[in-house]
């Protein structure tokens, strides 16, 4: 293993990418955390808060700190699949005069794309933007573009406004690593926020990791060795969340609908090996599953009527799933 792609130089860059962002974002540390997590995981993030909580800002610096590419898509509600992946066009050479498409490539041909108020738009311009996260690639008029790599998706939305928008399905939400709740700041965050913004003077951000070494820390992840009982506790878990599977506890059974799909198995498992690599640890533990289980879990468990009723969410019914299983 070259120096570069050891496991310390990661967690050295870790150290780095969050002293950077630090600049210019006050607090959210979790969520700094998951959304590198999901970049060398090779996942996308699916990032629910309400409007004013620096979304947009952190995602535009995490572009800047990692010298990538980055475009903001506006979702809404007359947004068309070609607004996203590209269009053509009749181009005409002027010293021949003859004419001819040219495929002119929409915004979804950057590294890292913020896909804002992703709800805001019907389901078949959503599908194009699905359908290159997990392709990446982009068809049109019979021909396929390779999107650059690496490719990051993060969509936003608004958990407040609901009226006028179209909610992911469940098989489109499973597309997402990560479903990030992006809360509030603190008392003593929000004094360093004012403080920050109504004083004149722009923060610049030093580049830490370049596209090329992102992919070789992403290739570095899937090399990481995970002990059978990491994986089987994974699986555990996911299986528990099937209400009529023998292994789920009575409180699955009576306030889920649907359960988690093995896809969430093999996000646990990533984003497991990739957090034991920001954290200088050579292997994942159970504690890696456990830490990012929430955020894995979150969008794939469907609570039903009951647990609506009751007024029990999907995270709370993760948290009561981890402390049934503790290993």
């Amino acid at each position: 293993m070259s120096e570069n792609l050891s496991p310390s130089a990661l967690a050295n860059a870790f150290d780095k990418l969050k002293s950077e962002l630090g600049k210019v974002i006050v607090g959210q540390e979790k969520v700094v955390e998951e959304l590198l997590i999901s970049l060398f995981s090779r996942g996308h993030c699916l990032l629910v808060g309400v409007p004013g909580l620096a979304k947009t800002l952190l995602i535009s610096t995490l572009a800047d700190v990692l010298d990538l590419k980055f475009k903001r898509i506006q979702f809404t509600p007359d947004l068309m699949p070609s607004d996203i992946t590209g269009t053509e066009i009749i181009e005409e050479d002027v010293s021949t005069g003859k004419k001819a498409f040219k495929f002119i490539k929409g915004p979804v041909f950057a590294n890292i794309v913020l896909a804002d108020e992703i709800n805001r738009t019907p389901p078949k311009t959503q599908a194009a933007l699905l359908e290159a996260m997990q392709e990446h690639r982009v068809s049109a008029a019979g021909e396929t573009y390779v999107l650059p790599e690496p490719f990051f998706v993060l969509a936003t939305q608004n958990p407040i406004e609901q009226e006028g928008t179209y909610p992911l399905p469940e098989a489109q939400l499973d597309r997402f690593m990560f479903n990030l709740f992006v809360d509030y700041p603190s008392f003593e965050e929000q004094v360093e926020i004012v403080k920050r913004t109504t004083k004149s003077g722009k923060v610049t951000v030093n580049k830490v990791l370049s596209a090329e070494e992102i992919l070789q820390f992403q290739e570095l992840v899937r090399t990481v060795p995970v002990a059978d009982n990491v994986i089987e506790y994974a699986v555990k878990l996911i299986t528990a969340t099937r209400p009529k599977d023998d292994l789920s506890p009575e409180f699955v059974k009576e306030f889920v609908s649907w359960g988690a799909g093995p896809r969430a198995a093999q996000f646990l498992i990533l984003g497991a090996k990739t957090r034991a690599l920001l954290y200088n640890s050579p292997t994942p533990s159970i504690e890696d599953v456990r830490e990012i289980a929430v955020p894995i879990l979150r969008h794939r468990i469907v609570a039903n009527f009951s647990a609506e009723a009751e007024g029990i969410s999907s995270a709370e019914i993760i948290e009561k799933l981890l402390k049934e299983f503790p290993n």
